[in-house]
């Protein structure tokens, strides 16, 4: 079977990139239906979302970097196997511990493709450009159309627990046999002893020495977006329905759509443009968008929750392609998948461990006061990036006219020469 030509393998692996998220954003509206069913509590919920993030997390420690040494295909197609297996599960739950059996392993499958998408990504790109504006648009659109179409199918389809399930394990499987056609776009390094392999799949973090001081420089980026895309999907469904009182869980998906579809539109703008600019219009747009959004949920208006999902959404895409693209250019071809992961490894913490406490304190202080607890630590992280992001530029500019100023300088003459 020939391979496909790789422009046309770009745009399979952004599909496939974007149905992972669409997938792990799925589960979400279905909560309440699993708590009115099997009767858990809040507390089981955050049971729920952390063991999808643990699990995503040891297998972005561990596996992260494979595909750095085995190829792309491999470790792609095993994801896709466990992904499938993971939606299998999902439909045959009948209790809460194969809930949790299918989000476990639905983590690992996750945490093994994201950081391989992206290099995969990366590998293929026809354009820089192009290859940021997936980066950039896919994470954003995959999370936004599994809550909004997986909350209007649970609302008004035949089968709400199952049939999201369904038509994303058939999509899976096709995205597996399509793979078949995809060309390797990494050479397979052997693995020179088995310490060599113990080393490679022991859990760390590993970023290379001439990547750490841009990676370290956009983590507090990494983490303000991440953190704020926690926000909405962990409490963001209790928000819509217990400050603004939407039952509908059709209407509540679509809420949630808003942040994440604005993130997407933002990309597709944005993209070409240098990231000190990303930066110059994505804090700022993002920390008005958090105030705009807490003031909604402090007056009860929906629109002007929606207005600030709106605002932040945008200013969270600009943000992180920011970072994306400053990593990306300092990222050697052979270590993208090593460094990509632990990008990832970066996000979900921030995804997921204020998620998780937000979860625990919301039954001690309540929904209001944990949501502007959460939003001000938003805003802090974003401030520090903000901040942060201002002195790297002036030192990197002090950099260049120093560089400069030298070159320009005149040969010295030595005493004697006429």
């Amino acid at each position: 079977m020939a391979p496909l030509h790789p422009h046309r393998a770009f745009w399979l692996i952004a599909a496939t990139y974007v149905m992972v998220l669409f997938a792990s954003a799925a589960p979400s509206p279905l909560y309440p239906i699993y708590q009115e069913l099997w009767g858990f509590s809040s507390l089981t919920l955050t049971l729920v979302f952390a063991v999808y993030v643990v699990t995503m997390l040891v297998s972005l420690l561990t596996v992260g970097s494979l595909s750095d040494h085995i190829g792309r295909r491999p470790v792609l197609a095993v994801a896709l196997v466990l992904l499938i297996a993971s939606m299998v599960l999902f439909v045959v739950a009948q209790d809460v511990g194969t809930l949790l059996a299918a989000r476990a392993l639905q983590g690992l499958a996750t945490g093994a493709a994201m950081g391989t998408l992206t290099a995969t990504t990366v590998d293929l790109q026809p354009t820089a450009r192009l290859g940021s504006t997936i980066i950039g648009a896919a994470p954003a659109f995959g999370l936004a159309t599994g809550v909004g179409v997986a909350g209007l199918l649970v609302e008004y389809a035949p089968a709400p627990r199952i049939l999201v399930y369904e038509v994303i394990l058939g999509l899976f499987a096709a995205l597996l046999i399509a793979l078949l056609v995809v060309p390797e776009t990494r050479e397979r390094v052997a693995f020179t002893s088995r310490r060599h392999l113990a080393t490679t799949l022991a859990p760390q973090v590993r970023v290379p020495r001439e990547v750490r001081p841009v990676f370290f420089a956009s983590a507090p980026t990494l983490v303000a977006t991440w953190s704020l895309g926690g926000l909405y999907l962990s409490l963001g469904s209790s928000v819509v329905a217990r400050v603004f009182g939407v039952t509908n869980h059709g209407e509540a998906g679509l809420i949630l759509f808003t942040f994440f579809a604005s993130a997407t539109v933002t990309s597709l703008f944005i993209t070409g443009r240098p990231a000190t600019v990303k930066q110059a219009y994505g804090y700022p747009t993002l920390a008005i968008g958090v105030l705009i959004s807490l003031s909604g949920v402090m007056t009860e208006v929906l629109p002007l929750y929606i207005l600030g999902s709106l605002v932040a959404g945008s200013g969270w895409a600009a943000t992180f392609l920011s970072a994306m693209d400053n990593i990306t250019a300092a990222t050697p071809p052979a270590q993208r998948g090593q460094v990509f992961s632990s990008v990832f490894v970066a996000s979900y913490l921030a995804f997921s461990v204020p998620a998780v406490i937000a979860g625990i304190v919301v039954s001690h202080i309540g929904l209001r006061a944990t949501v502007i607890g959460y939003a001000g630590y938003v805003l802090a992280v974003a401030l520090f990036g903000a901040a942060l992001a201002v002195v790297m530029r002036r030192t990197a500019t002090r950099a260049e006219v120093a560089a400069t100023a030298t070159e320009d300088a005149p040969e010295p003459v030595a005493v004697g020469e006429s």
